[in-house]
């Protein structure tokens, strides 16, 4: 469907994502869904995010953008499992997720969070077998398929180079790569990253989402993330969600979905947006009178 303005509720359109538009790689992917979510923090007198519902479309990368104070972060990590929900279900291939053990969701649903802390003295190989958790018993050794997966999650990331550096060597950015390749060698069905190219410089952020369009050409995954750039969510992303308030106001393919009229309403910024053939690009020209504060 193409994207829907004036604050649509999730709850009220079906289907409620495309299924044309992007790459074709939903036959072994898998579908993942959160339905009626509501969550919020004991900080909050009402949840962030009440009664919300997003569908990933199989084999793709879906984009949740908004301002800060929309609730992005805080629905992905109720997706995810991180943050205990008020109300609703979140549902991978139809199973519920609250029906599943802890080993069983992780080798199904992987998370890269903003909040990742590893001994600085851990070398980079090291830290990236521990995305191999689900995969293994408490004292088993490697196996052939663990060596295969951790290697093939640090080739990806990029971070070959660096297996034998310690975690506190490294810069911001290569670190964020490293943390990708964790989340990689846990080799999920899903995939959420949150805001994983927040704080990086301008080639690191490249880097990440340069991953994530490789994930997205060449395999099954389905990915979710968070982003703050709009031209990066129009540029990599199939399908994007516009959260404002806590309330899905749009969503649809970047061309339908990142428009003068979301730049305006959402975002608070009058703003020109042009049609490339790498999505739209925004050119900011100012900042409206703010109508109001939400709190995340």
């Amino acid at each position: 469907m193409s994207g829907q303005h004036h604050r649509e509720r999730a709850d009220d359109d079906a289907p409620t994502e495309p299924d044309a538009g992007g790459p074709d790689h939903a036959g072994d992917a898998s579908e993942f869904a959160g339905e009626d979510i509501v969550v919020g923090y004991p900080t909050t007198d009402e949840p962030v995010v009440d009664g919300e519902s997003v569908r990933v479309p199989p084999g793709e990368v879906t984009a949740l953008v908004g301002p800060n104070g929309s609730g992005k972060s805080t629905l992905l990590k109720a997706l995810a499992d991180q943050l205990d929900r008020e109300g609703g279900t979140v549902r991978i291939d139809g199973a519920d997720v609250d029906g599943l053990d802890q080993k069983t969701l992780a080798r199904k649903l992987g998370l890269l969070s903003q909040e990742n802390v590893a001994p600085d003295s851990i070398t980079v190989e090291k830290l990236v077998e521990h995305g191999r958790y689900p995969h293994r018993g408490f004292f088993e050794s490697l196996t052939d398929a663990d060596r295969a997966a951790i290697d093939r999650a640090i080739e990806l990331a990029g971070v070959d180079h660096l297996r034998d550096r310690q975690v506190g060597s490294l810069s911001g950015g290569q670190k964020q790569l490293v943390w990708v390749a964790v989340v990689l060698a846990q080799e999920t069905d899903v995939l959420l990253l949150d805001e994983p190219t927040t704080f990086l410089d301008l080639r690191h952020q490249l880097q990440v989402m340069d991953i994530v369009e490789t994930l997205r050409d060449e395999s099954d995954i389905t990915v979710l993330l968070v982003l703050h750039d709009l031209e990066q969510a129009a540029r990599y992303a199939d399908h994007v969600v516009a959260l404002d308030g806590g309330e899905v106001y749009a969503r649809g393919p970047p061309e339908d979905v990142v428009t003068e009229e979301l730049l305006a309403d959402v975002f608070g910024v009058e703003a020109d947006v042009e049609s490339t053939e790498t999505g739209p690009r925004v050119t900011p020209l100012s900042a409206l009178p703010e109508q109001g504060t939400d709190q995340d």
